[in-house]
């Protein structure tokens, strides 16, 4: 701690030996409280106890803009900054905590990946499935996770009794106990049908309405992590995107509707977000292919 201020100094000992915080945290601590410091006394000749929050503002301006750092890294300095007031005006050295006001950087939302429709295709109709249990069961997977857009959970504590054959609709379990009506096409009924018969062909096995829908070959429910392995090997056979998780085939679903011509809104509501703004990030994806297509098409893009 050689070379800081006596606040931090005092402020880091509180952290270490009171709070316990890890030797890494207060290292951490140590240097994003340094650089604050730095700024205010070429900035404003002060010392780091009497910034007010327009100063706070400037720092954190000047580590995005002069410095180039990311929102991650810029919030994890405001959190720094934001424990060192807060310890002070619990002490009683200062009245108002600079950083109250100070609102977190905003990071961009990443796009979402998605498999592209020559990859589903590969992965319904090229893939080979094994003629037993597992493969009609594999199959009923990565189908129900592409035509519904159901979430991993979802998908895994699924019922028997939440499939309706007779009107070809799923009742869903969202989050927080929020049910929503998903749409399932012959294709899906097919399939699901193909699983069903050889589910009841387990001498373990015997039908309840309450009872998992996927299960293993045992009779036992799947785990998620055995959910999420079969959906890799699959998206392994067809794409080498990073990602390769239930919530891609989610995103694919949400993807294909809206360049189908589905509006947000309907999305919305078959996805079962909660707000709009969750949805409007596949807006986002449409229109970064749209500037993929202008820029490979354009003669002078």
């Amino acid at each position: 701690m050689e070379g800081t201020s006596q606040y931090i100094t005092e402020f880091l000992r509180y952290m270490l030996y009171e709070k316990r915080s890890s030797e890494l945290t207060v290292d951490a601590y140590n240097v994003d409280l340094l650089e604050l410091d730095d700024f205010l006394s070429k900035n404003k000749k002060s010392q780091i106890v009497k910034a007010t929050s327009r100063d706070i503002r400037a720092w954190v301006m000047f580590l995005l803009t002069e410095e180039g750092l990311q929102p991650r890294s810029v919030n994890r300095k405001i959190a720094a900054a934001r424990s060192f007031y807060k310890y002070f005006q619990k002490c009683g050295l200062i009245d108002v905590n600079p950083c109250e006001v100070i609102k977190n950087v905003k990071a961009p939302k990443k796009l979402p990946i998605f498999l592209s429709p020559e990859e589903m295709r590969q992965m319904l109709d090229t893939v080979q499935y094994t003629d037993d249990f597992e493969g009609h069961r594999d199959r009923a997977i990565i189908q129900t996770f592409y035509l519904t857009g159901m979430r991993l959970a979802e998908l895994q504590t699924l019922t028997n009794q939440q499939l309706d054959f007779y009107t070809k609709k799923i009742t869903i379990n969202g989050k927080r106990n929020k049910q929503r009506v998903v749409p399932f096409t012959g294709t899906l009924e097919a399939t699901l049908n193909a699983y069903i018969q050889q589910k009841n062909q387990l001498d373990i096995y015997t039908p309840d309405s309450q009872d998992p829908f996927f299960i293993e070959q045992s009779g036992e429910p799947m785990s998620r992590t055995r959910i999420s392995n079969i959906v890799k090997q699959h998206i392994d056979a067809v794409s080498t995107i990073t990602k390769k998780s239930p919530h891609v085939l989610r995103h694919t679903f949400a993807t294909a509707l809206l360049n189908g011509g589905a509006d947000i809104m309907s999305i919305k509501e078959l996805l079962g977000h909660s707000s709009l703004a969750a949805t409007e990030i596949y807006a986002h994806t449409d229109i970064s292919q749209l500037n993929n297509i202008y820029k490979n098409a354009h003669p002078w893009a």
